[in-house]
């Protein structure tokens, strides 16, 4: 017992260690962004005085607020639209049975293999004949076309996990296939939908290409897209640059605590079935 209690021991130590590893990029960030702009290089981790007014500076160098508010409508936009789209799609792959499923839902699969510098040219005249240029709209339209092909496996393979007795006696008791997906199998399916979220919040957020792309008012840009031009600059004061990304990266760490049961889960659920 007292050497399975040393293993164990290690096995957490070990693991403290590494996790302790991944912080330090973080940490790192959050006291340099607490830094005067002269220590930032400095050796010493520590701020020799905490400098909350990078911060404050922060508001100055961009319209931080306009941009915050531009980030989180097209980040919420694009999480309800990949979650009811590839939910949807994803049931009609795990519990519907149809004729050549089976081969569309490959070919949706195979999509992944292309890059995204393939399709973005097409993708960029499609959007400009539209007259979409400029807009929010290629930024959240076509998250309410499928979701993507990985947010459809994840939610197919969940989808195929659950009872078909379930789903037959609802269809006995007369319910449509639209009324089964959204009152029998999405209460069920929580994990995976806030996997799916979580990890839509995260590329949106995070997105710097696509708002670079479509918008050229800086009205409508983002906080990526400001965050970029701060390092763009000839002279860039890295100490609110680190200010900036800090605020860029709370939301997404705040939400993954919140959620990070269901995150887990949903990965942990959505086993591989034939």
């Amino acid at each position: 017992m007292s050497g399975r209690r040393h293993q164990d021991y290690l096995i957490v130590g070990v693991m403290a260690a590494i996790a302790l590893f991944f912080l330090l990029p973080f940490v790192w960030i959050l006291l340099t962004s607490l830094k005067p702009e002269a220590e930032v290089f400095s050796r010493s981790l520590w701020p020799s005085a905490l400098q909350f007014d990078n911060y404050a500076r922060l508001l100055d160098k961009m319209p931080f607020w306009q941009y915050l508010r531009n980030s989180v409508l097209i980040t919420a936009i694009s999480v309800l639209g990949v979650v009811l789209s590839s939910s949807l799609v994803g049931y009609a792959f795990g519990c519907i049975e149809w004729r050549g499923r089976n081969f569309l839902f490959y070919f949706v699969i195979a999509t992944m293999m292309l890059p995204m510098q393939v399709t973005m040219i097409p993708i960029f005249v499609i959007f400009k004949e539209l007259g979409w240029l400029n807009t929010f709209k290629p930024l959240t339209v076509p998250m309410f076309l499928g979701g993507g092909a990985f947010n459809i496996f994840l939610m197919r393979q969940f989808f195929m996990t659950v009872p078909a007795s379930l789903l037959d006696a609802a269809r006995i008791d007369g319910c449509s296939e639209l009324g089964i997906w959204w009152r029998v199998v999405l209460p069920l399916a929580r994990p995976a939908l806030a996997t799916v979220a979580i990890l839509t919040f995260m590329f949106t957020w995070n997105d710097f290409l696509t708002p670079l792309i479509y918008l050229s008012d800086q009205a409508k840009g983002t906080l990526a897209l400001g965050l970029g031009q701060l390092a763009g600059q000839q002279q860039p004061e890295w100490a609110v640059l680190m200010a900036a990304s800090v605020l860029m990266m709370l939301p997404v760490i705040v939400l993954f605590f919140l959620f990070q049961k269901y995150f887990i889960q949903g990965f942990t659920m959505s086993g591989i079935k034939e």
